[in-house]
């Protein structure tokens, strides 16, 4: 069986203050993963600036764009400069009040191939993004584009296997996950070494039960929270811990970053998963019969 790889790029990076800033090194990033031969880039969630779901703030608003809009104009503009597919990740505004958390992926001729809109919102201590974003409306529907079909979830999604599953049952080629988690620093290492296994594992799991590679792009750097002053929990700010990872379809690792700023590159072979699937088929043994319970919240 042929191979078919495809070059990739994830590129895990800090906040560096505004959208023009983090844009401006975004630019340099990308231009660096192309001349080293990707295709496909990946960017991490939110990257226009900082992770400002820390606290609840409607002025936090301002931040938001729509679609298209400024942002996807410069991305799009990158993406066809250097003929890369480029998935990006931006607080889309749709209306006064109605706010999303969106993928936006672009074709290598700058044009917008497909927006993914994220379903699973958290609300928890330092990730307050219920106050700022609707959840998606748009599905679990593969985006098409010249390197294949991308199936583009969004940080939250990534506990959720319900997500993968319905992304590879419609054609999906690749799992693709921007990606803001971090630690709180008042954890001890024993918690934060848990918290970071078990992001990785939920991944590998993902790409084994669907037997596609998974491509994670996280952000890195220490965040400080708005409410640091107010003293609650979670106000020490957020840790980024990286660890942007690229998995092929049995879960094994193909490539992984570290704690810092940098491009990570990899070559996936797309072809494989047709040959994971053929000895481990299993969407042949699912038991669509037998699947009710799926749709209730809890069974009690």
């Amino acid at each position: 069986m042929n191979k078919r790889t495809l070059p990739v790029a994830l590129i895990q990076e800090k906040n560096h203050g505004d959208a023009d800033a983090n844009l401006s090194v975004i630019a340099e990033r990308v231009a660096d993963a192309a001349r080293q031969g990707a295709r496909l880039v990946l960017l991490q969630e939110l990257h226009n600036g900082c992770y400002f779901c820390q606290h609840e703030s409607v002025a936090e608003f301002d931040l938001a764009e729509p679609i298209p809009g400024p942002s996807t104009e410069r991305l799009g503009a990158l993406a066809r400069q250097h003929g890369v597919v480029l998935v990006s990740s931006l607080f889309e505004r749709r209306a006064a009040g109605l706010y999303h958390n969106t993928a936006v992926v672009f074709e290598k001729d700058g044009s917008i191939a497909g927006k993914y809109r994220k379903m699973h919102i958290p609300d928890d201590p330092g990730f307050y993004e219920k106050f700022y974003f609707t959840p998606g409306d748009l599905g679990f529907a593969p985006i098409d584009t010249s390197v294949g079909r991308l199936g583009v979830l969004v940080c939250w999604d990534q506990w959720y296997p319900e997500a993968a599953r319905l992304m590879a049952l419609a054609g999906a080629e690749l799992l693709l996950y921007p990606t803001a988690i971090g630690w709180d620093p008042s954890d001890g290492q024993a918690e934060k070494n848990r918290q970071r296994d078990a992001w990785v594992l939920s991944h590998r799991g993902h790409a084994v039960a669907n037997g596609l590679p998974v491509l994670s792009c996280n952000r890195v750097g220490h965040e400080p929270s708005p409410l640091a002053a107010e003293g609650p929990v979670g106000a020490g700010g957020i840790d980024f811990w990286g660890n942007s990872h690229v998995l092929g379809p049995q879960g094994e690792f193909i490539a992984e970053a570290g704690t810092a700023p940098s491009v990570l590159m990899a070559e996936v072979d797309l072809q494989r998963s047709e040959h994971v699937r053929r000895i481990w088929p299993f969407l042949r043994d699912r038991r669509i019969d037998a699947y009710e319970g799926l749709l209730r919240r809890y069974i009690d």
